[in-house]
């Protein structure tokens, strides 16, 4: 019975060892990879994405906004059919991540700003 005891201690403290083992490896791993960002993140390839980004949410809730004035519009009124509760889901959905989107963007562009003081 104490040997099995043991037997568990010791697989613990090595666990302990491989958690400290697998924590330094992902450190230096993260801090491998912020050396490589700083030569990814430059302007040719975050603008683009940021205007792209931008672009595609206002466009997605211009046409939300479009489908939901033709839905409610009283001339559309007799051909009306009920949304399913997957349609509404997706139309929500699709707002939201519409809105997290622009508000992504407009953080990444105040954090840019102010670690490099330009646009």
């Amino acid at each position: 019975m104490f040997a099995l005891l043991q037997s568990v201690c010791t697989f613990f403290a090595a666990l302990d060892g491989l958690r400290l083992l697998i924590g330094a490896g992902a450190l230096a791993a993260i801090l491998q990879a912020g050396t490589f960002w700083d030569h990814f993140h430059t302007n040719w390839i975050r603008v683009p994405m940021v205007v792209l980004a931008f672009a595609g949410s206002v466009l997605n809730l211009l046409i939300l906004r479009r489908i939901w004035r033709l839905r409610n519009h009283p001339a559309a009124q007799w051909r009306r059919v009920p949304m399913s509760p997957r349609r509404i889901r997706m139309e929500r959905l699709q707002f939201v991540l519409s809105v997290i989107t622009l508000a992504l963007v407009g953080i990444e562009e105040v954090l840019h700003f102010r670690t490099f003081h330009h646009f």
